[in-house]
């Protein structure tokens, strides 16, 4: 087995479905016999639908999409009549999100600026939660063949150079490469001997989704207490609350869980009801649980290395931090694309295993920032005056459009970008919509995975030099405009572009060439023509 990927989360399944279309010979173990339902991320960013919609995903989410937006519409009819504000609205599939619990008003976005007007296509597939989300990629993994094996916990590993020896309730298993994408509390992260710095938890917070007996007892959208902060709505049922005053009391039992020990105690039902009615300050009565509720904190931490020799982490297992904004899946899925092309290419030949250096180096600093985005939100968030005051000043610049816009395109991660050589604005960023002549986009040439290369020369002039490169990159020509041409890796980041019409300048064939070669590796083919120079 080339890959054993530890975790059948949305993570662990890209991930592994990413190394199946490399040709990789891959694994998924996880630890709990049935998927999770618990609730979780409610939402999925702008490189997360990318993604999907790379692998020919696309339909599926906006099935989902369509599926919830009649669910919050249902909801939105229901308390109208009674609630000021957000519910009186019809629900808005324009990707927002809110900032530390003030909602991002669609109205204030400037939906015209550029970044945003790159990005269009997977407007109708943003609104996706994890469950979802989870369903819809065990099916992508099944189609490609990839074995799940569920009931099997990681109890040992050991590193011996030329692969790694895995001890698991199951018996042993022998892997090239073990990739650990099994959350916060990861197993494969301590045994490794990884460390996990960050900073530790001030509060405890709870999500779920119930009946409630009197809902005319709360206010729809986000409310603040003395005593906290919470939520209910959009959806059905949702509730969410959070409590300033420490983390759970069985927190100790989830730092044991990552050594081995017990997980925190399940959410009952009287635990939330007291939590909300502590919070609300009413007496509402909750009398039913609908979907398996979640207790979370503020711990936020980094892994100090995403890889030790032969060992990977990816998702929560290399970063944790306050799930606000579904950030946490995101920044997952991310990690996800980004190494599993990268270990097949390692795995197939054709890369050294210095590219797996620039998995830690792309992925770290857009960790950083999540957390520190997160981290910013619990400061606006707490309910003491100093927090209040600092909440009017952020409430009052969300009041304006450019203050709106700004903090949208941070949260749909339309401004996200890995930092590569090269001048043209493309490089480094998230290939945008590109449409082609016969009305199909690049990405749509792309489902099986590898490098795509888009040329729009008159003479064809970069796919003929691409073709040195046969097998693993896809070249599709198309009518003359700018840019004349992008060449796109696997994860759908733009490693060169240009806007040279002469397709024979010296300078636009060596940046392909140099591009090629840095990231696809060594030509498997003799080109059909010397460069230029």
């Amino acid at each position: 087995m080339d890959v054993t990927v530890v975790g059948a989360g949305p993570v662990g399944l890209v991930l592994a479905a990413e190394l199946a279309l490399a040709g990789a010979t891959v694994q998924v173990l996880e630890r709990r016999a049935e998927p999770d339902e618990a609730m979780k991320a409610q939402s999925i960013n702008m490189p997360t639908a990318e993604a999907l919609d790379r692998r020919g995903l696309l339909p599926a989410a906006e099935k989902v999409q369509r599926e919830i937006l009649e669910r919050m519409g249902s909801f939105a009819r229901m308390v109208g009549d009674r609630t000021p504000g957000e519910g009186r609205r019809a629900p808005d599939s324009r990707f927002t999100g809110h900032f530390a619990g003030m909602i991002l008003d669609a109205d204030l976005v400037d939906w015209s600026d550029p970044d945003f007007a790159a990005h269009t296509a997977t407007d109708g597939a943003r609104m996706v939660p994890q469950r979802e989300l989870e369903a819809l990629l065990a099916e992508h993994v099944a189609r490609l063949g990839v074995p799940v094996r569920r009931g099997v916990e990681v109890t040992a590993l050991e590193d011996t150079g030329d692969g790694v020896l895995v001890g698991t309730t199951a018996g042993p298993v022998r892997t090239g490469w073990l990739v650990g994408c099994d959350g916060g509390h990861s197993a494969v992260r301590r045994l490794a001997g990884i460390d996990f710095p960050g900073t530790d938890p001030e509060l405890t917070g709870y999500q779920a989704v119930v009946d409630i007996a009197d809902p005319e007892k709360l206010a729809n959208g986000w409310v603040w207490s003395p005593e906290g902060v919470y939520r209910c709505g959009p959806q059905p049922g949702r509730v969410a609350t959070m409590e300033f005053d420490g983390p759970p009391a069985d927190l100790p039992h989830a730092r044991l869980r990552s050594r081995g020990g017990t997980p925190m105690a399940p959410v009952t039902l009287q635990e939330l009801q007291t939590s909300l009615r502590r919070v609300s300050g009413t007496d509402v009565t909750l009398t039913a649980l609908r979907a398996t509720p979640t207790r979370w904190t503020d711990n936020t931490r980094q892994a100090a290395a995403y890889r030790s020799g032969r060992v990977l982490l990816a998702g929560d297992a290399a970063h944790v931090h306050p799930p606000f904004g579904g950030q946490g899946l995101n920044l997952g899925v991310g990690d996800a694309m980004n190494l599993g092309w990268k270990l097949g290419a390692v795995i197939a030949g054709w890369a050294s295993e210095g590219l797996l250096d620039t998995y830690d180096a792309e992925r770290r600093p857009l960790g950083v920032w999540v957390l520190d985005w997160t981290r910013a939100q619990i400061g606006v968030l707490r309910g003491d005056a100093k927090s209040a005051a600092l909440r009017e000043v952020v409430a009052d610049l969300l009041s304006t459009r450019a203050g709106t816009t700004y903090a949208v395109k941070k949260i749909s991660g339309v401004t996200q970008r890995v930092d590569l050589p090269g001048d043209h604005p493309l490089v480094g960023r998230f290939v945008p919509d590109l449409w082609l002549r016969d009305g199909s986009r690049l990405v749509d040439h792309g489902h099986g995975g590898g490098f795509l290369l888009l040329d729009r020369t008159p003479d064809g002039a970069f796919a003929r030099l691409a073709a040195a490169w046969a097998g693993r990159v896809s070249s599709v020509t198309d009518d003359h405009a700018t840019p004349t041409g992008v060449l796109v890796r696997p994860d759908g980041v733009v490693v060169w572009a240009s806007d040279t019409a002469d397709a024979t300048g010296i300078a636009t064939v060596t940046g392909l060439e140099a591009a090629l070669l840095r990231w696809a590796g060594a030509p498997s083919a003799s080109p059909e023509h010397e460069p230029v120079g």
